[in-house]
């Protein structure tokens, strides 16, 4: 403006200029889009055009500027001010009240992401100055401009408004209603205004409003029958409000309205049929809604509806074929509704359809070959959906189909081989569906595939040459299924690929040298799999590679020096599992700078070299290698500041070279030493460290003290060692975080911590195996989180800790071999243990009689889980990092069980001075795998209910006082691989049949009046009856059925805790 001279016409040679015809005043000024930048200044030049009417500043970026200028409210001829999407920030100055002559007001879109977000602000007083002074207004648009109040009544006396958009405005209070009867009001947008309420009025016939949105406020109330006075609504988004009641029948009379929005409202009742009057609703969303009963069949009627969303809507009932009228249809959204019954075929009617998202949906049946009419489909997504059988080779016709989606779908048998057809498709994801037999050749036809997704499938055989024929093909992912034979060569002819992964298949050979043409690649992954031979060097070829991972193969030979000269954008390598030779070169190369490194066994017996120069290490896994002595001292520079996760478990170290009183590492996260030879004190990880596993070394002396100033701890493990000493008090309430502390199995001396804080977060607390004296301190009622306590095989000298039972996700309890005495119940404390798994107080003073309520709340020993699932649960397991470990009796044997499975439970009260009977109401433990009360002074009968537990394997009542005959009942425990009642007072006949069968003397030894096999005392009455179990088949059929789900079970809830570590592959937080 300062280049506008007297004698120039600015008017005609300058564009967005208008001037007045007679003296020539500019009064119009249209900058918008203009890209003009920088700040708004007070002394601009702009404001000298006193005789501007119209001004528009939209979309330029006005960012620097601190606010708005005042000198604004000079321009008071002023009609028309836009200064929208402008990034204006600040508080809007209350000169723009003076503004009286406006008409048009927009300072709407203005908010400007630095930090944090900044809007524009409008100060309750200066909005009511506006509304007051401003009385010609037709337009106010204030969208996201911070208001952060209420709105003044004198709002509806601006008898001119026609469009009032105040979207996102942090409005409060109540919007005042009579705005909504002003006479030429066509739009009103409050959306976004989650603390606004109000309430619609009834609407006067005539009404001029064409657009409502109130999505997203708390506007309430129902939904008047006056609604249909609004005979120009075109436009109306009652989403996400809090709207009630049943919608009106007067809905359909809006003959206007081209858009509906009632997603996620609250309205309740059926749809009303009227709806289908709508024929001008070209968009409908019902999705999230309270609906009930059936979508009516006028639904049909809406023929010029382009935009259906139904999902998660709650209509029962079929979906109505009507549905296959809606010819103009274009996006169709039916995910996680809950239509039962089968997809009508009238779906394939819908010619227009691009968009098809059936996900979750509860449709039962096929999947109608209808579908494959619907010819301009781009987007199908059936994942998660219940349809069953073969997915329709009708599928191969939707030739304009872009994304195929099908993982975790139903669909059985082959994939058909018309899915080449698919000559558009750029994404196909099957990943964890159940389709079985070979990937058809056909798959290479998709020529303009990008994405190709096939995780988790059932898919076997070799994987077909064909596939290399997908030249726009950027990320391959076969991961976890069944494909065999060697890599195809042809996967080199994917000179587009960017990653490839083919981890945990039967894939063998060699690596497939063709696959080092692709220069492209950044990553691949072919672990899990047969490969056999050296890593070529050809390798050097993919200079833009960033991971690598060929773990747990049968590679052989050297690490290739390329690897760490030439492949220099190399991040992450993963050689784990393999029988690798590393270089002892020294490699000058300071390149790659590997950011996560994995050399798990892989037979190394030192430290390779060439760590020295990575300085840039997050993560460095040498597990399980044969790397023996001390660690030297120029390892503590690798990663020194960067090192994240370290994990030396599982070697042979026996200390460091260089002393150190904390380790140098210090971001580490993640510190893994345990099972080496580590001599000396324990190591003190950095302040960092929320995990530190320094157990199974044969660490001494005293725990230093500074331990507790490691804040961020989660996971403490120094079990398994020979540290002496007392335990730290501070180790009670050092870190509200702490929710692993195993101590077990070294020497500590003295008493537990007393003092644990509130909000204790401990999930495991094991102090067992030590030398430990004193009572359990109560401030132990703190770790309100705790699940597992053991404290067994010390020497503390203690009451029964009856407030234990308030812990309301304890699962193990074990005080097993301590100097605990008296009872273990007490009248005036209230039952618990409701999620109690494990209990063991065998080798103790306990005595009393077993009380007949305390059973009754064990809830978890009395659901019998299901037992079928793929991957095994385990107790402790809860961060994927540190799994519990305990020592039970079971079948007459002790055991470590290395990992607990969730299905374990357990009761041990051997060895102690329980007298009377053993309560009927334990025969409510229907899920009790283990029960041990040997050795005690039980007396009476054996209750008969024990015959309710059903899962019981193991039963041990020896050494006790009792008499009688053995229950008949016990024959029911079908399970039951081992007994023992011997050396009690028991007589008669023992039953005959089921398990008893295979018990051999042991069993019923020391009863001198019991008689039958497998005694070779006989019995007098040999007439007694044995047990038949079945009516309906042979007791052989019944036993050798019985013989074989035995085997399995016994097998599945011992063998596998018990085995499970030793096929165990690298700790899950490295992978």
């Amino acid at each position: 403006m300062k280049s506008w001279k007297a004698d120039s016409d600015c008017c005609s040679s300058w564009d967005g200029v208008t001037c007045d015809a007679h003296y020539g005043h500019v009064i119009g000024l249209d900058l918008s889009n203009s890209w003009l930048c920088g700040p708004l200044n007070s002394n601009s030049t702009l404001f000298r055009l006193r005789h501007l009417q119209k001004l528009n500043l939209a979309l330029n970026d006005f960012s620097s500027s601190t606010t708005i200028p005042s000198e604004f409210g000079q321009l008071v001829r002023l009609t028309h001010l836009n200064l929208s999407n402008s990034f204006l920030h600040g508080r809007i100055p209350s000169e723009i009240s003076w503004l009286s002559n406006l008409v048009s007001l927009d300072l709407s879109f203005n908010y400007f992401a630095d930090y944090d977000y900044k809007y524009l602000k409008l100060r309750r007083n200066d909005l009511e100055a506006l509304v007051q002074n401003m009385t010609y207004l037709r337009e106010l648009h204030l969208d996201y401009v911070s208001i952060s109040s209420s709105l003044p009544q004198s709002l509806a006396n601006l008898s001119s408004l026609t469009s009032l958009s105040l979207h996102y405005c942090n409005l409060l209070g109540e919007f005042p209603s009579d705005i909504f009867l002003l006479p030429k009001i066509q739009a009103i947008d409050v959306s976004s205004n989650y603390k606004l309420t109000g309430f619609l009025p009834n609407f006067r016939s005539g009404s001029s409003l064409k657009q409502l949105g109130l999505s997203d406020t708390n506007f309430s109330g129902e939904l008047p029958n006056s609604i249909d006075n609004l005979k120009s609504l075109s436009h109306l988004d009652l989403s996400w409000a809090n709207f009630f009641g049943e919608l009106p029948s007067s809905i359909g009379n809006l003959k206007s309205l081209s858009y509906l929005d009632l997603s996620n409202a609250n309205f309740f009742g059926e749809l009303p049929s009227s709806i289908g009057n709508l024929k001008s609703l070209s968009y409908l969303d019902l999705s999230n809604a309270n609906f009930s009963g059936e979508l009516p069949n006028s639904i049909g009627n809406l023929k010029s509806l382009s935009h259906l969303d139904l999902s998660n809507a709650n209509f029962s009932r079929e979906l109505p074929s009507s549905i296959g009228n809606l010819k103009s249809l274009s996006y169709l959204d039916l995910s996680n509704a809950n239509f039962s019954g089968e997809l009508p075929s009238s779906i394939g009617n819908l010619k227009s359809l691009s968009h098809l998202d059936l996900s979750w949906a509860k449709f039962s049946g096929e999947l109608p070959s209808s579908i494959g009419n619907l010819k301009s489909l781009s987007h199908l997504v059936l994942s998660w959906a219940n349809f069953s059988g073969e997915l329709p080779s009708s599928i191969g016709n939707l030739k304009s189909l872009s994304l195929l989606f099908l993982f975790e779908t139903k669909f059985s048998g082959e994939l058909p081989k018309s899915i080449g057809n698919l000559k558009s498709l750029s994404h196909l994801d099957i990943s964890w569906a159940n389709f079985s037999g070979e990937l058809p050749s056909s798959i290479g036809k998709l020529k303009s595939l990008n994405v190709l997704l096939l995780r988790s499938t059932n898919f076997s055989g070799k994987l077909p040459d064909s596939i290399g024929n997908l030249n726009s093909l950027n990320y391959l992912e076969l991961d976890s299924n069944k494909f065999s034979g060697k890599v195809p060569s042809s996967l080199g002819n994917l000179t587009q690929l960017e990653e490839l992964r083919l981890p945990n298949n039967n894939f063998e050979g060699k690596f497939p040298i063709s696959l080092t043409n692709i220069t492209k690649l950044t990553l691949i992954d072919i672990s899990g799999n047969q490969l056999k031979g050296s890593i070529p060097s050809e390798i050097s070829r993919l200079t833009n590679l960033s991971a690598l991972d060929l773990s747990q193969n049968s590679l052989t030979g050297a690490i290739p020096l390329v690897l760490y000269t030439m492949v220099k954008e190399l991040y992450s390598l993963d050689l784990s599992g393999n029988n690798l030779l590393v270089s002892k070169e020294n490699i000058n190369s300071t390149h790659p700078k590997f950011s996560d490194l994995y050399l798990s066994s892989c037979n190394l017996h030192e430290f390779p070299d060439f760590l020295k120069a990575q300085n840039e290490l997050r993560t460095l896994d040498l597990s399980n290698n044969k790397i023996e002595g001390k660690i030297p001292k120029w390892f503590c520079n690798v990663g020194k500041g960067t090192l994240q996760s370290l994990n030396l478990s599982f070697n042979l170290l026996s200390g460091f070279e260089q002393p150190l009183k904390v380790l140098p590492w210090k971001s580490i996260d993640i510190l893994d030493l345990r099972s080496n030879m580590l001599q000396g004190s324990l190591p003190i990880p950095p302040l960092s460290t929320r995990l530190f596993f320094a157990s199974n070394n044969n660490l001494t002396g005293k725990i230093p003290q500074m331990i507790c100033n490691l804040n961020f701890l989660q996971v403490l493990d120094i079990s398994n060692n020979q540290l002496n000493g007392h335990i730290p008090q501070c180790l009670g309430h050092f870190s509200s975080l702490l929710s692993v502390l195993n101590m077990r199995n070294n020497c500590f001396q003295g008493s537990m911590p007393k003092t644990f804080i509130k909000g204790c977060a401990l999930m495991t607390l094991d102090f067992s195996h030590n030398q430990i004296q004193g009572k359990i301190p109560q401030s132990l009622v703190q770790c309100q989180m705790l699940e597992v306590l053991n404290l067994g095989n010390n020497n503390m000298n203690d009451a029964f800790p009856f407030w234990l039972q308030s812990l309301p996700e304890l699962r193990i309890l074990v005080l097993h071999a301590n100097r605990f005495h008296g009872p273990i119940w007490n009248p005036h404390t209230r039952f618990g243990f409701s999620k109690l798994h494990v209990i063991d107080l065998s080798h103790n003073n306990f005595s009393g009689r077993l009380p007949s309520e305390y059973f009754r709340t064990w809830n978890a020993m009395q659901m019998v889980p299901a037992k079928d699932k793929a991957q095994p649960e385990y107790m402790g397991s809860q961060s994927n990092y540190y799994e519990d470990s305990i020592t039970v009796v079971n079948k007459g044997e002790e055991m470590v069980l290395v990992k607990i499975l969730i299905i374990f439970t357990s009761i041990d009260l051997s060895n102690n001075r329980f007298h009377g009977e053993i309560p009927d109401t334990m025969g409510m433990l229907k899920d009790l795998i283990v029960l041990n009360l040997s050795s005690n002074s039980f007396t009476s009968h054996i209750p008969s209910s024990l015959g309710n537990l059903t899962e019981l394997e193991s039963l041990d009542l020896s050494q006790n006082k009792f008499s009688g005959e053995i229950p008949h009942q016990l024959l029911s425990l079908t399970f039951l691989a081992y007994l023992n009642l011997s050396n009690n007072q028991l007589m008669g006949l023992i039953p005959q049949g089921g398990q008893f069968w295979t018990f051999d003397n042991s069993s019923f030894k020391g009863n001198l009046g019991l008689c039958g096999p497998p005694l070779s005392k006989k019995c007098g009455h040999s007439e007694i009856p044995t047990f038949e179990p079945s009516k309906e088949s042979s007791f052989g059929e019944w036993f050798n059925w019985k013989v074989v789900v035995i085997g399995y079970a016994c097998g599945f809830v011992i063998g596998l805790v018990t085995g499970h570590v030793i096929i165990s592959k690298r700790p899950n937080w490295f992978v």
